[in-house]
C-alpha cells in the first residue's frame, strides 16, 4: 500500500481583529457561517503539521524520523484529530503511530502515542539476513499448523523498527503464507529480532471469524444493482460500486507477498434482477447474503457514524463467495480491499456469509484504517472484539426478521458438528469454553479470539446491563466479575462511544487499560464528564476487572 510523504507546513494565520462586534455576533448566530468555518481535512493536516513542528520533543520526533497521515477526524465543533504513522531512517516504526488533537482554531491540545520509548538505533543494518528471517517465519507457520501438510509456502521479510515490544530495536516483519492440504490459505506474521534472530511475536495474519435477492440467511432483501445492456450486475452504484463475485472454489496463489494469481471474483449477473433461491443449489444465494451484508455494514457506518465506506473515502469493497474447498473461514484482506467467504464443510459450518460475519470482517478494515490495533496480545483481543461489537451492531441495525439482532456471534453459520449454538457469546464469553469473562494479567497470552471476551463482556454490560433477561427472544444472564450490578445505556450509545474511542483515541498498542481510558475519553466528549454514560463506562469496565 503506497503512502504519501507528509511535509510539514506553516501554521495558518490567525484571524484578524477588524471584525466589528455586530459582525461577530451575526457570525455566531448563523448556522451557515458555522458550517463554512468548520476546518477541512487539508486544513486539519496543515494545523497538525505545525503542531508537529512545535511539539516535536513531546511527540518523540527527531531529525531521523518522518511521518505520514493515516486518518483525519473533524468533529462538528471543529475539533480536529489527525492520526500519523512514523518512520525512522525511512523504516516503518511498529508502535510509532500517534494521534494529534487540535482545538477548533487549530491550536495543539494533546496527543495519544502508541508507545513513548525514544527511538535511537546505532545502525539500521541487520545482522540476521532476510533469508534467515524468512526461514524462521516459515517454521513458525508450520508450527502453528501442526498436522497439516502445507504447500506453496513462501515468506517475505520487511525490515522495520519495533517500538511496540519494549526498547526499540531493528526487526524483520515477515509474512509467511501457504496452502493447507485442501488448498485453502494459511498465513502468519512473524516478528524477528534482526540482530539476534529471536522471535519477538507472531500472529495469524488472516483475521478470521471461524465462520430483490433471496439469501441463505437474510431471506428476501432489496438489492441495488447495475443494468448493463440487458443484463443486471450485482454491483451497487449507490455504495461505491460494491460488488459480489464468484471465486469458483479457487484460492489465491501468492509468492513472497506478491499474488500472481487471485481466486476470481466473477461478477454475478442476472436476467430479471431477482437473485438467488435461498438454497445452496443456487450459487447466487450466498452472493445475496454477501452483498446484503456489505450494504448493511456500509449503511451502519455511514448513517450512524458518518463514515463513508470502510476507508472513509467513499470507495466500495467487493466480495468473493464460494472460495476454496469446504473452506471454514471468512476474512477481510486489505491488499485487495475485499471480503472473502468460504462455503464451510457442511458439518461444522455452513456458508459463512451471515450478516454479523460480514459486519465483523469488514470492521477489521475499519480498524486497519484507524487505530490499526496490533493483532496479538491484548491489542489483538481488542481488534477482534471491535469486529464482534460492530458486527453485532450491524446485525441489530439491519433489523432483519430472518436474522434478528442478538448478542451471539455467528449463530447462523454453525452446524451440529460445532457443538455450540454460536461461535461466541457476548453476555458470558466463557460459554464458548475458551473465552475470558474477566481481565487478568494472563489474558494477553490467549488467542485473540478468546482474549476478546473481556471487551465483548464489557460491551454487553454497557449496552444491556447485568443479570438475567430476555432480549429479542434470546435469553441472557450476564454476570459481573466484581459482584456489582450494572445498568446498561443501550446499543446506540455503546456504538458511538466505541467508534469514537477507536477512531480518535486508540492506537496500535492499546491494551485493556488503554481501552478503558479511550472509552472514558469518548464518553466525556459525547456526553460530558460525570454523565450517566461516563459513569456507566467506568462501571462496565470495573465489572470485567479493568480499572
Amino acid at each position: 500500500m503506497s503512502r504519501t510523504r507528509h511535509s510539514r507546513g506553516s501554521r495558518l494565520a490567525t484571524a484578524g481583529t477588524a471584525a466589528t462586534a455586530a459582525t461577530l455576533l451575526a457570525a455566531a448566530l448563523s448556522p451557515a457561517a458555522h458550517a463554512d468555518d468548520r476546518p477541512t481535512r487539508s486544513t486539519a493536516i496543515q494545523n497538525a503539521a505545525s503542531a508537529l513542528a512545535d511539539h516535536a520533543t513531546t511527540l518523540g520526533l527527531t531529525a531521523a524520523q518522518d511521518t505520514t497521515v493515516r486518518d483525519v477526524v473533524v468533529d462538528k465543533d471543529g475539533t480536529q484529530h489527525v492520526r500519523y504513522d512514523r518512520t525512522y531512517k525511512q523504516l516503518p516504526v511498529l508502535g510509532g503511530d500517534f494521534v494529534v488533537h487540535l482545538a477548533p482554531d487549530g491550536a495543539y491540545r494533546s496527543a495519544n502515542r502508541a508507545t513513548r520509548s525514544a527511538i535511537s538505533l546505532q545502525s539500521v543494518t541487520p545482522t540476521v539476513g532476510a533469508p534467515k528471517a524468512a526461514d524462521l517465519a516459515v517454521n513458525a507457520l508450520r508450527a502453528a499448523n501442526l498436522g497439516e501438510t502445507l504447500r506453496r509456502v513462501t515468506a517475505k521479510p520487511h525490515l522495520l523498527v519495533d517500538a511496540l515490544h519494549g526498547t526499540p530495536r531493528l526487526a524483520w516483519r515477515t509474512d509467511a503464507v501457504g496452502q493447507d492440504s485442501r488448498g485453502n490459505p494459511v498465513a502468519r506474521t512473524v516478528l524477528t529480532d534482526a540482530r539476534t534472530g529471536a522471535q519477538i511475536d507472531s500472529w495469524d495474519s488472516i483475521e478470521t471469524a471461524t465462520g430483490d435477492g433471496k439469501g441463505l440467511y437474510s431471506g428476501t432483501v432489496p438489492l441495488e444493482t447495475t443494468l448493463s445492456g440487458s443484463t443486471y450486475q450485482l454491483k451497487d452504484p449507490t455504495r461505491g460500486n460494491t460488488y459480489t463475485g464468484d471465486a469458483a472454489n479457487k484460492t489465491d496463489l501468492c509468492f513472497l507477498g506478491i499474488c500472481f494469481q487471485r481466486a476470481p471474483a466473477t461478477l454475478f449477473t442476472d436476467a430479471d434482477n431477482h437473485w438467488g433461491t435461498g438454497t445452496t443449489a443456487d450459487r447466487a444465494s450466498a452472493a445475496v447474503d454477501a452483498q446484503y451484508g456489505t450494504n448493511a455494514t456500509w449503511d451502519y457506518y455511514k448513517n450512524v457514524h458518518g463514515r463513508n465506506g470502510i476507508a472513509g473515502d467513499g470507495k466500495g469493497s467487493y466480495n468473493r463467495v464460494h472460495y476454496g474447498n469446504n473452506y471454514n473461514n471468512a476474512f477481510w484482506d486489505d491488499s485487495c480491499f475485499c471480503m472473502t467467504y468460504g462455503d464451510g464443510d457442511g458439518s461444522t459450518f455452513g456458508p459463512l456469509v451471515a450478516l454479523d460475519v460480514a459486519g465483523h470482517e469488514m470492521s477489521h478494515g475499519v480498524t486497519s484504517k484507524t487505530a490499526a490495533l496490533t493483532y496479538s496480545g491484548e491489542s489483538g483481543g481488542l481488534n477482534e472484539a471491535t469486529s464482534d461489537i460492530f458486527g453485532t451492531l450491524v446485525e441489530w441495525y439491519a433489523n432483519n426478521s430472518s436474522d434478528p439482532g442478538d448478542y451471539l456471534i455467528g449463530e447462523e453459520i454453525v452446524r451440529s458438528g460445532f457443538g455450540k449454538a454460536a461461535l461466541r457469546f457476548m453476555d458470558k464469553p466463557s460459554k464458548d469454553g475458551n473465552s475470558a469473562d474477566c481481565w487478568s494479567s494472563s489474558v494477553g497470552n490467549l488467542d485473540v479470539h478468546y482474549s476478546s471476551g473481556v471487551a465483548n463482556h464489557f460491551a454487553y454490560l454497557l449496552s444491556e446491563g447485568s443479570g438475567a433477561k430476555t432480549i429479542n427472544g434470546v435469553s441472557y444472564d450476564s454476570p459481573t466479575c466484581n459482584g456489582s450490578s450494572v445498568t446498561g445505556i443501550g446499543r446506540d450509545k455503546l456504538g458511538k462511544i466505541w467508534y469514537r474511542a477507536l477512531t480518535v483515541y486508540m492506537t496500535s498498542s492499546t491494551n485493556y487499560a488503554g481501552a478503558r481510558t479511550a472509552t472514558l475519553n469518548a464518553a466525556k466528549d459525547l456526553y460530558g464528564a460525570g454523565s450517566a454514560e461516563y459513569n456507566a463506562v467506568a462501571a462496565a469496565w470495573s465489572a470485567v476487572n479493568v480499572g
